[in-house]
């Protein structure tokens, strides 16, 4: 695609959002990102130009659209090439609305493609999740299991739905159906539990993997773990496939490894020797308890007893290289968390 595209990048002030307009911008294209308050402008920019730098930021255009509202969205997609919809509603508690996060992500995706298709935009790039993959498929001899491309969540026959869950797998499927109806170009990239560096002092929850565990804030550890991914392989993904034409019509799983939560820990500790790390673990019986109960437990419950591992064969083709390593992206969230400031460090001891 000619470095002159414009292109469109929804969920600007996320922490994908942003490594996708900072990625776009240092390989030469026209960027527009929508944010929901033009308040926010600064934030972006500021955060876009510790990558950039200050010069790259001219040719970064931020726009006000929301999701869940029409106004704005004509007017965003005006002469544009291809669209990355990135925008989504990320939570790390499980709402009692679960509609809170389930309608930006169903409406939202809808609103976003009927709005390039009536502006004769048929490039679009989606960042989807593992969480449309890899669930509702029963459990394995020995808990293991690794996923392809060819799999879609099953949010039907668990015994838990969580929101974030069913919002991501139904506008996934809805995407598809659409883009096959009307004739669009769509890739969806299936990120795992992302971490790696954030770039201001607003990362989402995406680095509270980190920030709890340096902090003390989580007490006891599950005895799970997930698939990670570094944001910055993320952003390049969505780079890779708007080069590549191969990628049109494909969905690509997005995580470098699999990493038990102490493990993660382990990772921490041994690089913040002193920080109140802990080493306690939570029986499974707990979190199926508590799980009942709903709260971010549903969240992780049907990980309980299932090693879910992701087949990237496809998307390290696409990137041209490997992912950067589990360890590597983990202490990249928490120097960053440390060096903003998104962290107390602990006292010294006396």
């Amino acid at each position: 695609m000619a470095e002159d595209a414009r292109i469109l990048v929804t969920g600007a002030t996320g922490f994908v959002g942003k490594w996708v307009v900072i990625q776009l911008l240092q390989a030469g294209y026209q960027v527009r990102g929508t944010i929901r308050s033009l308040r926010r402008a600064d934030e972006v920019r500021d955060g876009v130009a510790t990558q950039t730098g200050p010069d790259l930021l001219a040719n970064l255009e931020l726009v006000e659209a929301d999701l869940l509202d029409d106004r704005g969205w004509s007017e965003a997609m005006e002469g544009i090439t291809a669209v990355m919809h990135v925008a989504a509603a990320v939570r790390g508690d499980e709402p009692k609305d679960q509609s809170l996060v389930i309608r930006p992500a169903v409406e939202g995706t809808e609103r976003v493609l009927r709005s390039a298709h009536a502006a004769g935009i048929t490039r679009v790039i989606m960042t989807s999740s593992v969480a449309t993959v890899g669930y509702g498929h029963g459990t394995t001899p020995g808990g293991k299991r690794v996923f392809d491309e060819t799999y879609m969540t099953k949010f039907e026959t668990l015994k838990y739905t969580w929101a974030y869950c069913v919002g991501k797998t139904t506008a996934e499927r809805n995407a598809w159906a659409f883009a096959k109806a009307n004739g669009m170009e769509l890739t969806t990239i299936h990120p795992g539990a992302i971490v790696g560096p954030a770039v201001d002092g607003d990362p989402s929850i995406s680095i509270g993997l980190a920030t709890g565990l340096l902090e003390g804030r989580t007490p006891a550890m599950p005895n799970n773990g997930f698939a990670v991914v570094d944001v910055r392989d993320v952003a390049a993904l969505h780079a890779a496939a708007l080069e590549k034409p191969e990628s049109i019509g494909e969905r690509y799983l997005a995580t470098a490894e699999y990493l038990p939560f102490h493990k993660v820990a382990d990772i921490l500790r041994a690089e913040y020797p002193g920080w109140p790390i802990t080493e306690k673990r939570a029986p499974d019986w707990i979190i199926r308890l508590v799980a009942r109960f709903g709260g971010p437990a549903r969240q992780i419950i049907d990980d309980i007893g299932n090693e879910k591992h992701y087949d990237t064969t496809k998307s390290v083709a696409l990137l041209g290289r490997a992912y950067i390593s589990g360890r590597d992206a983990v202490l990249a969230s928490a120097e960053s968390a440390v060096r903003l400031g998104l962290v107390k460090k602990p006292e010294p001891k006396r």
